[in-house]
């Protein structure tokens, strides 16, 4: 048998609004309604951010805590995933969440170009959350959005900041970072299997690129994410409806290359995860 798929989905993010899309979930309530429906349609990850009473990107503990309670409570065994990402704070701040030990965090490894900003990822914070994330016993999920990434996230696995098997995923078609090309994709898998050949990959592609690397990733053999953070629209013309649709079609393209789909228990298998509680 094939080995089963993990789908993550990336439920709000921080930059999608109601105004891009009424179906992007904002509230707690929203999110963990948003991220039942998708688990239903089988995504074995959430992949979360948290937003304020105005809708703001934020860090705050307390939203994130009744957040991961929700999904754990109406997703039972979802593996929940807390991002560390810079638009929702800076320094130490980007952090605060991991004392409630999500089962994974995001943790960006390097810097590179956003759309209208840099996203700083200066050596310092990222040991800090590295460690952070040991101390925890949190998994990191490596966001790659660079080869030079690949390298340093395998440098800080030989050196111990990050131990075990990793789990890389590479996130493609950011504007002014790495587009959606597949020969670079495929230097990608080539790269991690040579330098982490006991790691586990993912996919991710923004905007009008999602369906393209989901579909090279399934096809891979790898794993792969979707959500309306990624990607509010199907097309350039039509608004995506649900994240529980895009994962949907996540699930129509490993039924197209003969994936089955990774249960919750099976993604934990897969990662290395704690039983769900």
């Amino acid at each position: 048998m094939a080995k089963p798929c993990i789908i993550c989905v990336a439920i709000t993010g921080s930059v999608p609004t109601k105004a891009d899309n009424p179906a992007v979930p904002v509230t707690v309530t929203e999110q963990v309604e948003s991220t039942h429906a998708a688990f239903e349609a089988g995504a074995s990850i959430a992949h979360c951010h948290v937003r304020d009473d105005e809708g703001k990107p934020t860090s705050d503990p307390d939203r994130f805590a009744r957040l991961k309670e929700g999904i754990e409570t109406h997703c039972p065994g979802m593996i929940v995933q807390l991002s560390t990402g810079g638009r929702s704070g800076a320094g130490a701040e980007r952090g605060g969440m991991l004392p409630l030990r999500p089962d994974m965090a995001s943790l960006s490894v390097g810097s590179n170009n956003f759309p209208t900003r840099v996203y700083e990822n200066p050596p310092d914070l990222v040991d800090w959350l590295a460690g952070e994330m040991r101390t925890y016993e949190i998994k990191p999920e490596i966001e790659a959005f660079d080869l030079s990434h690949i390298h340093q996230a395998a440098a800080m696995n030989r050196d111990g900041r990050i131990p075990g098997a990793l789990y890389v995923q590479f996130v493609m078609g950011v504007k002014n970072a790495m587009p959606v090309d597949q020969p670079t994709f495929d230097f990608y898998i080539e790269t991690v299997k040579r330098l982490l050949p006991d790691a586990e990959w993912c996919a991710a592609g923004i905007g009008a690129g999602q369906v393209i690397v989901n579909e090279w990733a399934i096809a891979a053999g790898g794993h792969t994410r979707t959500g309306l953070e990624d990607n509010v629209r199907w097309d350039r013309a039509t608004l995506a409806p649900s994240n529980a649709a895009l994962v949907g079609r996540c699930v129509e393209l490993c039924e197209k290359y003969a994936r089955p789909v990774a249960t919750p228990i099976q993604a934990r298998d897969i990662l290395g995860l704690r039983a769900a509680a």
